[in-house]
């Protein structure tokens, strides 16, 4: 654990105070406000840009505080709370008293996760309740994995940045709705499919539409500054120079079966061969390409199994609504 306790004190008293924490997360950075304070889960809207109509989820210290904050909680969701909290993984059930409307777009479902990471569980101890905390970047841009990513985005609209080290996960959570008989994946996220499976003994949907907003359902999400285009494996070579020779600065994501090919482009990105170190560096290397003046990102999809169903989850929201080339 990076952060001294000191500074875990500190965040507290500015939780307490009504104030906005950014504070670390297996996943990515949060921005995190009171969870029972409306006047600062409205701040965190504010902050980011963000349409109130647009979820939050409530971050807790453990399992067994879960009825503290929900109501109805159906065998599934126990089962899954005790496989994987403290982990990468998000219930959606239905709102408790103690969670204002603020937190959850007007819905009477509220998204609860407890977070694997030793700062912010401290921080969660140290609070003393829960804490309301989306991804701590813009709305709809590239989530922040380390504090500078988060102080270099949102500077003095942040109260405090308490600083946990760079995200492991380094994508967002997995997104279950548990209100209704049968479990479903709303967000693909650090949790696989294939994990939530075994736990619970038969398959999961992962519909593309759902009638219960959640994080990270906007049509264009988790985007840098730069356009992404997704086309298949075997063209990002061919795609990314041709782009390159129409005038813009292209970002190729060379995917690892042609590691050793040659490209010219502006910058090249070797993607990793392990889909978990992938899944971690993705943001990194969106906000560098950004960084490096890219206009145009070339990409293609992993298989969407295992983490690469989160992965392909997010590299679609960053390209947008716009045509794939």
């Amino acid at each position: 654990m990076t952060a001294r306790t000191t500074d875990i004190e500190k965040a507290a008293g500015v939780l307490s105070a009504g104030g906005l924490v950014a504070l670390p997360t297996e996943t990515v950075y949060g921005l995190g406000a009171n969870a029972e304070d409306s006047a600062a889960v409205s701040r965190i809207f504010q902050a980011k840009g963000r349409p109130p109509s647009h979820p939050l989820i409530v971050h807790i210290g453990s399992a067994e505080q879960l009825d503290d904050w929900v109501q109805d909680v159906p065998r599934p969701a126990r089962l899954l709370a005790e496989h994987f909290w403290p982990g990468p993984l998000t219930l959606v059930l239905r709102r408790g008293p103690r969670v204002p409307l603020e937190a959850t777009g007007g819905l009477e479902t509220v998204a609860v996760r407890v977070p694997d990471h030793p700062v912010a569980l401290a921080l969660l101890a140290a609070f003393g309740g829960g804490v309301t905390a989306p991804s701590a970047n813009r709305f709809g841009q590239v989530s922040p994995t380390t504090a500078d990513h988060v102080r270099a985005e949102l500077g003095d609209a942040v109260d405090f940045v308490l600083d946990g080290g760079s995200c492991e996960v380094g994508v967002e959570s997995t997104i279950v709705d548990v209100t209704s008989g049968i479990p479903s994946i709303l967000r693909p996220g650090g949790v696989t499919r294939e994990d939530l499976e075994a736990v619970l003994g038969f398959p999961l949907a992962v519909p593309s539409t759902s009638r219960v907003r959640v994080p990270g359902q906007h049509p264009s999400h988790y985007a840098p500054r730069a356009r992404v285009a997704l086309v298949e494996p075997e063209k990002v070579v061919t795609e990314a120079e041709l782009a390159q020779e129409l005038g813009h600065q292209v970002g190729v994501f060379l995917p690892p079966a042609l590691a050793d090919a040659p490209v010219k482009a502006h910058a090249v990105v070797a993607v990793p061969g392990s889909v978990a170190a992938y899944a971690r560096g993705l943001y990194g290397f969106l906000r560098e390409l950004d960084r490096l003046g890219c206009d145009l990102i070339i990409a293609s999809l992993p298989v969407e199994e295992g983490l690469g169903l989160a992965i392909a989850n997010r590299l679609r929201r960053a390209a947008g609504p716009r045509p794939t080339v």
